[in-house]
C-alpha cells in the first residue's frame, strides 16, 4: 500500500508534474481517472453492441443507403446526435441528466459506426478494432509515463484544432466532389495521425486539467478520439484491401 501511494504521488506531486492545474490529493485524482475510464469502457462496450446489431442486420444498411426515407433518418439522426452533444457540453455537470445525455450520444455515434462497419469486410473491421485498441492503450500509457516525468502536451491544442479544421473542410469537399480511393487512404492516414495526437492531448488534460466534476465531458472527449481513430484506420485498411 505504501508503494502504491508513492507511485500515485509521483504523478500528482508538484516536482514530478509541474504543469498540474488541478490541486487535490492524489487519491482523489486517481479516483477521478478511474471513474472516467470506467465510463469510457461502458461507452465502448455499448458501441460494440449497437454497431454489431447494425452490421448483423444488413437490411438496416441497405435501407439507409438506398431509400429516401433512410437518408432522411440518417440526416435527422446525425443532427440529433450533434444536438445531444451540444446539450451535453453545457449540462455535463448536472447529474443524472449528464448520464442520460451521454447514453443517447453514445448510442447515436454507435449507430453511425455500425453503418460505417457495414461497408467493410468483417476481417477489416476486426483488424481496425485491434489496431485501435493497441494504439489507444499504448498512447495512454505513454502519456501517463510522460506526465510522471513532467512533460506537458498542452501546446498541441492549437495545432490539433487547426489540423481538425482542415480535415473537416476536406471531408466537405469529398462529399461534394468525390475523390479516388488512394486519396481517401491518404485522408485516413492524416486523420489517424491527428486523432493519435488528440488521444495524447486529451489524456494529458485528464491527468492535469479536467476538474473533478468533469468526468462526463472527459470520457466523451476520449471516446470520440478513439472512435475517430477507429474510423480512420478503417479507411486505410479498407482502401489497402481493394
Amino acid at each position: 500500500m505504501a508503494t502504491l501511494g508513492r507511485k500515485q504521488n509521483d504523478i500528482e506531486a508538484g516536482g514530478a508534474c509541474p504543469f498540474l492545474v488541478v490541486n487535490e490529493p492524489p487519491e482523489i485524482r486517481w479516483a477521478f481517472i478511474r471513474k472516467v475510464y470506467t465510463i469510457l469502457s461502458m461507452q465502448l462496450l455499448l458501441t460494440v453492441f449497437v454497431a454489431a446489431f447494425v452490421v448483423f442486420n444488413p437490411s438496416i444498411y441497405e435501407f439507409m443507403r438506398k431509400t429516401t426515407a433512410g437518408f432522411v433518418i440518417y440526416l435527422v439522426s446525425f443532427i440529433l446526435t450533434l444536438t445531444v452533444f451540444g446539450v451535453l457540453s453545457e449540462l455535463h455537470k448536472r447529474h443524472p441528466i449528464n448520464f442520460v445525455l451521454l447514453a443517447f450520444f453514445t448510442v447515436g455515434i454507435a449507430f453511425f459506426v455500425g453503418l460505417t462497419c457495414a461497408r467493410f469486410k468483417g476481417r477489416i473491421v476486426l483488424e481496425a478494432a485491434f489496431l485501435t485498441a493497441v494504439v489507444a492503450v499504448s498512447l495512454t500509457l505513454y502519456t501517463f509515463w510522460a506526465a510522471k516525468r513532467g512533460h506537458d502536451f498542452g501546446f498541441l491544442g492549437p495545432f490539433l484544432f487547426a489540423a481538425l479544421m482542415v480535415l473537416i473542410c476536406f471531408s466537405i469537399i469529398q462529399l461534394l466532389f468525390p475523390m479516388g480511393k488512394s486519396t481517401m487512404m491518404v485522408f485516413g492516414v492524416v486523420a489517424a495521425l491527428i486523432f493519435c495526437g488528440y488521444i495524447i492531448y486529451d489524456t494529458d488534460n485528464l491527468i492535469k486539467r479536467f476538474s473533478n466534476d468533469e468526468y462526463i465531458i472527459a470520457s466523451a472527449t476520449l471516446y470520440m478520439d478513439i472512435i475517430n481513430l477507429f474510423q480512420a484506420l478503417l479507411l486505410i485498411l479498407g482502401g489497402a484491401d481493394e
